[in-house]
């Protein structure tokens, strides 16, 4: 393998080299990690994707933490009770929690915190992850318009007590998302949007920012407030914002990084020979890579095109012919093992012929007077070569012309939220393991949606699935709001579910494949020789 694109990989070497003499040296960072992308914003109130979130999450923690292994432990909480009714709990915070300008974190601030990402103004889109709390969803929506009736509350500086709508088995989940992590209120008031800069900041996770130079690095170093700062085993990360494959391959390979994590950093035409090297690294975890529609715009209105369009899609021939992982097809949104016991409805297969039935019947036969559309994809190799299997799919079996529109993800993010797209890529990673975390996002008016789309009997399935206390019946519960989202009235086609990435040499522990994606830069450290 080493001999692979020998000559691109020394190419680069030196090119790098001599733009660091051309340019300000700087001291090698113990890790170095290639994110596939520029980060968006380090707002734990704002962010949605997960190329923000690993540096997001470097820098701010909520009441538990993310292990190595995908689980929730004990963070800025040391302990915590709950009620017979397993609607209260009551978390203790660790003493002598700081900030990194050296104030007191108490409870008031996770107070303070989840208040502000619940106010409509904030316009978090992960504002639900909040939901499971008493009125929570009230306030949000602003039935209500005193916060002092949600369920959080500080009974003294390090005793928060949380009081839930109804009991569900992953709130100790939920308070390791980032959304639910603590900001220092006062800079985010004094410094307003521009509070997250580098010389702004005010963080409580195991790295402070030291440096962030847009499409260069961030820079992360140890703080040396943090609780468990021990533990901590890399004193300084460097993040590189990189979406080309074959470069992100070449740093790698040169030996300038340490981890790359992204499944588009893969060129398809070496995916068979990458498999066979020992710092290859696969998993199955909860992701699925899935088409959005944007159904405010026609003819996405009809549901009979979104069936037609879904049913025309062969996922076999693109988790064969690109993808190259073993990726399973998906046919719900859904991944196999999301919640103890879930069977996800069995959605739209490939049947061209029963897809060209719909489009007829939905006013173009043949294709005919069926209106130039796009198709929003992202700049990596990968997304590029899915995106052009499809076009061609579209063409063949429904005769109809897709244009193919790249988007750099800042903007591919903002299309999405501000529904500037006919038809785009999409993916989820879970955020707990359960069903919910996949199907509540499709609730009309939820901050994730980004289709458009809404469905009054969906509305109602999904607090009802939230409600019951037998998991038979909120299985079953969710298994016919599914049948809604992916064959009834798709707003979307799931096409595959993810197969995790990770590249690293042997000698770099706590990098593991885990069923939610999520690999902290703390728990990593070097195997001593």
């Amino acid at each position: 393998m080493r001999d692979l694109h020998r000559i691109p990989f020394l190419c680069l070497g030196l090119a790098a080299l001599m733009l660091a003499c051309c340019g300000e040296l700087r001291e090698r960072a113990d890790l170095v990690f290639v994110n596939s992308a520029e980060v968006e914003t380090l707002d734990p109130a704002l962010v949605t994707d997960q190329v923000s979130m690993r540096v997001s999450e470097a820098l701010f923690e909520g009441l538990c933490r993310g292990t190595a292994d995908g689980k929730a432990e004990p963070g800025c909480a040391e302990r915590w009770e709950v009620s017979e009714d397993k609607k209260r709990y009551t978390f203790h915070l660790r003493a002598g929690l700081k900030w990194s300008n050296g104030e007191a974190l108490t409870a008031h601030d996770f107070v303070r915190s989840w208040q502000r990402v619940l106010t409509p103004a904030t316009a978090s889109d992960y504002a639900s992850q909040l939901y499971p709390l008493l009125n929570a969803k009230a306030f949000h929506e602003g039935t209500i318009s005193d916060f002092a009736q949600v369920g959080v509350k500080a009974l003294d500086d390090r005793t928060l007590e949380t009081t839930l709508e109804n009991p569900i088995p992953y709130w100790i989940d939920l308070t390791a998302f980032l959304t639910l992590a603590p900001v220092h209120v006062p800079t985010v008031e004094k410094f307003g949007g521009g509070w997250i800069k580098p010389d702004s900041i005010v963080t409580n996770g195991p790295y402070r920012i030291k440096d962030w130079r847009i499409d260069d690095f961030i820079r992360l170093t140890r703080s040396p407030d943090y609780w468990d700062r021990a533990n901590v085993g890399m004193e300084v990360v460097d993040v590189l914002p990189i979406s080309d494959a074959n470069t992100a391959l070449n740093y790698f390979m040169t030996e300038q990084a340490d981890l790359l994590m992204d499944k588009g950093m893969l060129h398809p035409s070496i995916i068979p020979k990458l498999k066979e090297q020992p710092y290859f690294h696969t998993g199955p975890f909860l992701g699925t890579w899935f088409i959005r529609f944007n159904v405010t715009k026609a003819p996405f209105t009809d549901a009979r095109v979104r069936q037609a369009l879904a049913l025309s899609v062969d996922k076999k021939r693109i988790v064969e012919k690109i993808t190259q992982l073993g990726e399973n097809t998906a046919f719900s949104l859904v991944p196999p093992g999301a919640g103890k016991d879930y069977q996800p409805p069995t959605g739209l297969d490939f049947d061209p012929k029963r897809a060209r039935e719909l489009l007829a019947e939905a006013g173009f036969p043949g294709g005919k007077g069926f209106p130039r559309i796009e198709y929003l994809h992202l700049p990596q190799t990968i997304e590029r070569n899915i995106a052009v299997e499809l076009q061609a799919m579209w063409r063949e079996n429904l005769g109809i012309t897709v244009n193919l529109v790249k988007q750099e993800q800042k903007i591919w993010l903002a299309s999405m939220r501000e529904l500037s797209f006919d038809m785009c890529r999409s993916s989820w990673v879970g955020d707990y393991n359960d069903p919910n975390t996949f199907i509540e996002m499709f609730t009309t008016g939820n901050g994730n949606n980004r289709t458009g789309w809404t469905n009054s009997r969906y509305d109602e399935l999904i607090p009802a699935a939230m409600r019951e206390a037998d998991i038979g019946r909120r299985h079953a519960i969710f298994n016919e709001a599914e049948k809604l989202l992916v064959s009834t009235d798709p707003p979307i086609i799931p096409v595959y579910h993810y197969v995790g990435v990770q590249f690293y040499r042997e000698n770099l522990e706590g990098v593991r494949a885990n069923m939610i994606d999520n690999h902290p830069f703390r728990a990593m450290r070097w195997k001593k020789k």
